[in-house]
């Protein structure tokens, strides 16, 4: 035990005032991040907060010389996958509004046991690594931190590294098996479609897009008309089935009413002031 505490003396001895500072600044960040991506109830919100507890955890990475570790973060994860999913929240439209209801029974629970289990794991490698030294550190970075990774990776770890991989591809095919639907019969042509339209003498034109003239263009918002009504044609029939879709026809109305009564005022500003103006020239004379 003395021999751990002298471990964590000499490494909280190392670490610098400028360490402490940026370490203690950005964890608060972290931490604030990471609750508001949990008790935001906006999707988007939550997705922007979990971008910034990333973008934190990469200037952490950077900050104790693990650069690739870094720059992944920044690319990969957020860059790539949080923006991705930020931008599918957008045109989906997610809000705080959508159901909550279980689609598994038990996953309140299961997911509570799993949090605690990591929670857990990670108090013990926090534990863990603020009583005891790291060693061979230098040593592996001695060439630089990409070329020690790679030479870790393509090395010593190389059949964990490939079992990754093969597991990986073998999700995503997985995947795109689980999602497949073998097509009974020939798919048909624009020029079939548009006939068969023409024959049943349906909505000929193609179908509007949702939103129009709503100030969105979420898919589960219904385009209006020039009179504010919404079109049932600009939304998916599955999402009007399902009681997923949002009416903005009030509030369109409501600033189009408004809009009407600011005009009318200016309007009528604009009418008195030239009667004003030639009085005033009148009186001149």
């Amino acid at each position: 035990m003395s021999a751990q505490l002298a471990a964590a003396a000499t490494l909280s001895a190392g670490t610098s005032t400028g360490e402490a500072v940026q370490f203690w600044i950005l964890g608060t960040v972290a931490v604030i991040g990471a609750l508001c991506t949990v008790f935001m109830k906006k999707a988007v919100h939550s997705a922007l907060c979990l971008a910034g507890t990333m973008i934190v955890l990469a200037v952490f990475y950077l900050a104790n010389g693990a650069y690739f570790l870094g720059v992944v973060q920044i690319i990969v994860y957020t860059g790539a996958i949080m923006m991705l999913f930020l931008f599918v929240v957008m045109l989906v439209g997610v809000t705080a509004a959508d159901s909550l209801k279980e689609t598994i029974k038990g996953q309140r629970w299961l997911a509570l046991l799993s949090g605690l289990g990591f929670g857990l794991l990670l108090i013990g490698g926090i534990g863990n690594a603020s009583v005891s030294e790291f060693t061979g550190l230098g040593q592996a970075n001695a060439n630089g931190n990409v070329e020690g990774l790679a030479s870790l990776i393509f090395t010593k770890y190389v059949f964990a590294f490939e079992i990754t991989g093969a597991l990986l591809i073998t999700a995503a095919v997985g995947a795109m098996v689980l999602t497949h639907r073998e097509r009974t019969e020939r798919a048909a042509t624009q020029r079939e479609l548009a006939e068969k339209r023409v024959r049943e003498g349906k909505y000929l034109p193609p179908l509007p897009a949702p939103g129009v003239y709503a100030r969105h263009n979420a898919v589960d918002i219904a385009g209006l008309l020039p009179d504010g009504t919404p079109s049932e044609l600009t939304v998916s029939k599955t999402l009007r089935d399902r009681g997923q879709i949002r009416d903005v026809s009030a509030d369109a109305l409501n600033d189009l009413k408004a809009l009407e009564q600011r005009a009318e005022e200016r309007l009528e500003r604009t009418a008195v002031e030239p009667a004003n103006f030639k009085r005033s020239e009148e009186a001149s004379k």
